[in-house]
């Protein structure tokens, strides 16, 4: 019994197991597309065995895929798995076949489709009485051009042409045999068939245009056509170019209907000059010369009208480039100082740009923008005289971040800031073409092109005039390190593995490294070491120093011009490098040979024995490179009020070995560093709850002695902008006003725009931010105006009561020559000895007037929690005299942001020099009360001043 048992378990299983059936479908016709009727045929299922003796019981199950396959939708006729909608019973054809027509769209009600799925099965599909799974791709055939490999081949006259291609039906990874035809220009010159790839060799091929393949499966009428471009290269006439041409465009200086382009392009071919002058359809006229001694490429220009605005391109041949590097790039010039961008422009303001030309239509990347005939800017001074690098007090400005235009108008709207903060060089982050508009500068794509987003040529020609008719000087930041994808030297020699049009450096490229040679590489690493690169960089130097009187470059990442180390190696990179220090004195030599007193700044941040060799270099002429100080850490200590790690002895020249000069721009903040105002309000000490460092307005009262302890030191200082107003907000704000510090989940948006509060809210007026900005401008002043800071001197910090001397004794004694600075940077009040190192009146020289003192002898001294204390052995010898009248004294006149007065008075008003009240100040004033006229025009002022007695006087003030 239990045998039989077991027997019928058996059958019933093979029973089973046969109710799956193999089906062959087939459509007619082979390729549709979703809105074409379709005959779909099935064969090899026999009904009867899922339901005997009911041959016509077999019903069409379907549903819609994407390319993928992943389901999208069922049939809505389907019915269910157990009882099939009469709708979709297939008909019997008697031959073995069953047939069922439908329009996919119609049929499934939608449209968009790519794939479809289907079965036959029983009306009731149960114990699997259904055939296997069947995908069926919806649309046409699709020929497949496989060689070559992209849009176009170009070859040389003669040559022969091989063509290889594969034939699919949409939505099929499955070749398809077929037959081919191969035409060019619509001239047959081919045919054949194959499977899975035809292959047709065309020989002896003189002529180019649209090569056409046409592919039809075997047995079928459907076909479809693929083509590529053929350019046959052209001869390329060899010619000298004319003498004293350079790379780029040469402007004809006597006739303004020519202009001569020069391209410098190794390894390629043959180049085009396609541009607004030829519709972008340029022929053998618009072929590049080669120069038989350089190599060159170039071609003049003919019949351009003066001052009209043109665009061009290069378009870059290479016959046989090296793997996945493009035959060809099409490419703005190298050497643009004007460029057009289909990516940006449309969001740059007209307000900030006026006038900006179309970017022409139907083209792709860049165009430079080409003009004869301009007038050129009219400069007021024509040889500023630069201040002395011992004096420089730097101004660090992220144009986009200054103000809310984001543009050079603001700068030159706030010169008075500048002017009257006495700082007397400013320093712009880099605004050289870079990569998309709120950027910082440093993905920069076209290092001799002016960023659209700020503001036209003439406007920072006009802001550098500006600048310079207020005795300051203008400094670039420039990224000459490296360079991102838009640039066209690494898109001529790229790799292209995805034949997309971007890419890194190839193998065949002439200024980049294909791998970094260095461990802080950001974009493309440019090869200091190649002749090209070289030239490139020499030109760009040339450029802003002869066309906008730069006054100085500041060189970002200088660690990154080797080639001896690789992007792994950090110790490498940081060790000495002899190509190093000899390419950036070579780039030095080159600024100093067009400007004698050009401004040399590196940022290497690494180890002296670089450092040194171009501090010290021609430092007998009155030249050497001067170097960035970070010192945003030991300053950050001191203010947040914490002892530990607060030596800041780095900020000068002689905590540098072997320094032979103040070549230190030493600096407290830089735009790369976390705001120290935001550090003190975040961690700041809280041991005195009645001086709590993290509280606002006791966090800004200690920034004066930030700037006491910093400016004064001899050498170069530089300030990254709104320090001098206590700005707190996090350089990782984001957009939205939020902060993302460095590790968060959204990224640390420390590149991201920041808001504008000391505009918004109007700082000026705020009297703890005032404070900073008022001492800061005082101690910039006597950095620059006495002599004793040019001296020498020493530090004693690494703990909260910092002292620093300064000294020069070739300075007489009837002159300020002896300078002690004392801070306290603890969150209670402190003792200091001033030890002054001679008996005598000491002053205090943050007293304009000169009136307050203290005796030589004095050995203690109360400094209160955050502030400082700065005394000499003279008054400030250069204050400007005082104005006098009746024994009132007005001081300092002229004034740049706020003056006092030495009595008490009642009121106060300011007239201009029509008569017309332009400010009063009413109320009660102490003798030396502060007025601060930051926000009037430079003018001549007449003040009527009363006192406490009701005695009504006049006097004139100089506002500058």
């Amino acid at each position: 019994m239990k045998a039989l048992f077991r027997i019928f378990i058996l059958c019933i299983s093979m029973s089973s197991l046969a109710q799956v059936q193999t089906a062959t479908f087939s459509f007619n016709p082979t390729a549709f597309n979703e809105d074409e009727l379709v005959t779909i045929t099935v064969s090899g299922v026999d009904p009867t065995i899922w339901n005997p003796g009911q041959p016509d019981n077999i019903y069409l199950w379907t549903w819609v895929m994407d390319a993928t396959e992943n389901f999208v939708a069922d049939s809505p006729t389907n019915g269910t798995w157990t009882a099939s909608n009469e709708a979709q019973k297939m008909t019997n054809n008697g031959d073995g076949t069953y047939s069922f027509s439908l329009t996919p769209d119609a049929f499934y009600g939608i449209t968009g489709i790519e794939k479809l799925g289907m079965l036959v099965k029983a009306k009731d599909g149960t114990n699997d009485k259904k055939s296997q799974d069947f995908i069926k791709g919806v649309g046409f055939v699709i020929v497949d051009i496989t060689e070559p490999q992209s849009s176009f081949k170009i070859i040389n006259s003669g040559s022969d042409l091989t063509i290889n291609a594969k034939l699919y039906f949409q939505g099929s990874s499955t070749a398809s045999p077929g037959s081919y035809e191969v035409y060019i220009n619509d001239v047959l010159r081919g045919t054949g068939t194959g499977f899975p790839t035809f292959s047709k060799t065309i020989t002896n091929v003189t002529e180019g245009g649209v090569v056409k393949v046409v592919g039809t499966p075997l047995g079928e009428t459907v076909f479809d056509e693929a083509t590529f471009d053929l350019i046959i290269a052209p001869t390329v006439v060899t010619e000298s170019m004319p003498a004293g041409m350079n790379d780029g465009i040469n402007y004809n200086s006597s006739d303004a209907t020519k202009a001569t382009l020069v391209l410098n392009a190794p390894l390629k071919d043959f180049i085009y000059v396609a541009g607004s002058f030829n519709n972008y359809t340029p022929d053998g006229s618009y072929l590049m010369k080669q120069d038989p001694t350089s190599g060159k490429f170039w071609l003049e220009l003919n019949g351009l009208v003066s001052g009209q605005i043109e665009t061009y391109q290069y378009w870059v041949y290479a016959i046989n480039p090296v793997t996945n590097s493009p035959s060809e790039v099409k490419t703005a010039d190298p050497f643009s100082t004007l460029i057009l961008s289909s990516y940006d422009d449309p969001y740059i303001s007209a307000n900030t740009y006026p006038n900006l030309p179309d970017f022409p239509e139907g083209q792709e990347r860049e165009v430079t923008v080409l003009q004869t005939g301009q007038t050129p800017y009219n400069w007021q001074v024509s040889n500023f005289n630069k201040p002395k690098k011992e004096d420089l007090i730097v101004y660090e400005v992220l144009v986009r971040d200054f103000d809310a235009n984001r543009n050079y108008q603001d700068l030159i709207d706030r010169i008075d800031y500048f002017k009257n903060l006495n700082i007397n060089a400013i320093e712009l982050m880099p605004i050289m073409e870079f990569e998309g508009n709120e950027s910082w500068g440093y993905n920069t794509s076209y290092h001799m092109a002016l960023d659209k987003f700020y503001g036209t040529e003439d406007k920072l020609k006009e802001l550098i005039d500006i600048c310079h008719q207020n005795g300051i000087a203008v400094i670039l930041d420039i990224a000459i390190n490296h360079a991102y994808g838009r640039n066209p030297m690494v898109r001529m020699w790229m790799n292209d593995p995805e034949g997309d049009g971007w890419g890194g450096p190839s193998s065949e490229n002439p200024y980049f490294n294909e791998v970094a040679k260095h461990t802080y590489s950001v974009g493309s690493d440019f090869n200091h070491q190649q002749a090209t690169t070289q030239y490139y960089t020499e030109r760009v130097v040339q450029h802003w120093i002869e066309e906008f009187k730069i006054d100085g470059f500041r060189w970002d990442l200088t660690k990154g011009f080797t080639q001896n180390c690789n992007d792994s190696d950090q110790n490498c990179t940081n060790n000495y490098q002899q190509d190093r220090v000899d390419i950036l004195k070579q780039y030095a030599d080159y600024s100093w040979s067009l400007d004698p007193n050009h401004y040399v700044i590196f940022e290497h941040l690494g180890s002296e024995n670089e450092e040194k060799e171009w501090a010290n270099y021609r430092f007998d002429e009155g030249k050497g490179v001067m170097l960035w100080g970070k010192m945003s850490d030991p300053y950050g200590q001191l203010t947040m009020g914490y002892a530990s790690n607060s030596n800041f002895n780095g900020v000068g020249h002689k905590s540098r070995t072997q320094f032979l000069g103040a070549r230190v721009m030493g600096y407290p903040e830089s735009h790369d560093e976390e705001r120290i105002m935001y550090k003190n309000l975040q961690y700041g000490n809280q041991d005195n709850t009645s001086h709590d460092v993290r509280d606002l307005n006791t966090a800004l009262s200690r920034m004066s002695a930030l700037g006491a302890v910093s400016i004064t030191v001899p050498g170069p200082k530089m300030l990254w902008h709104f320090a001098d107003l206590g700005m707190e907000n996090s350089i990782f704000t984001c957009y939205n006003g939020t902060v993302n510090e460095p590790g968060g989940t959204d990224g640390d948006c420390k590149l991201d725009t920041k808001p504008q509060p000391q505009w918004d809210n109007n700082w000026l007026a705020d009297t703890n931010r005032n404070k900073i900005y008022n001492d800061w401008s005082r101690l910039n002043y006597l950095k620059i105006n006495e002599a004793v800071f040019e001296g020498d001197y020493t530090i004693a910090s690494g703990n909260l009561t910092p002292r620093i001397d300064i000294w020069d004794d070739n300075l007489p004694n009837t002159q300020l020559k002896n300078v002690i600075v004392l801070a306290n940077f603890d969150v209670t009040s402190q003792n200091v000895n001033p030890n002054f190192p001679y008996a005598g009146v000491w002053y205090d020289l943050m007293d304009e007037t000169g009136d307050t003192t203290i005796d030589g002898t004095t050995t203690t001294l109360s400094i209160a929690a955050g502030q400082f204390r700065i005394f000499g052995n003279k008054a400030s010898t250069l204050n400007v005299e005082a104005f006098s009248l009746n024994n009132f004294t007005v001081y300092p006149n002229p004034v740049n942001s706020s003056f006092s007065i030495n009595k008490d008075i009642s009121n106060l008003k300011i007239f201009d020099i029509t008569g017309k009240l332009i400010k009063t100040f009413n109320g009660y004033y102490s003798k030396n009360a502060s007025f601060n006229i930051s926000e009037l025009k430079s003018s001549i002022y007449i003040l009527k001043i009363e006192n406490t007695n009701g005695q009504v006087f006049t006097s004139k003030l100089i506002k500058i």
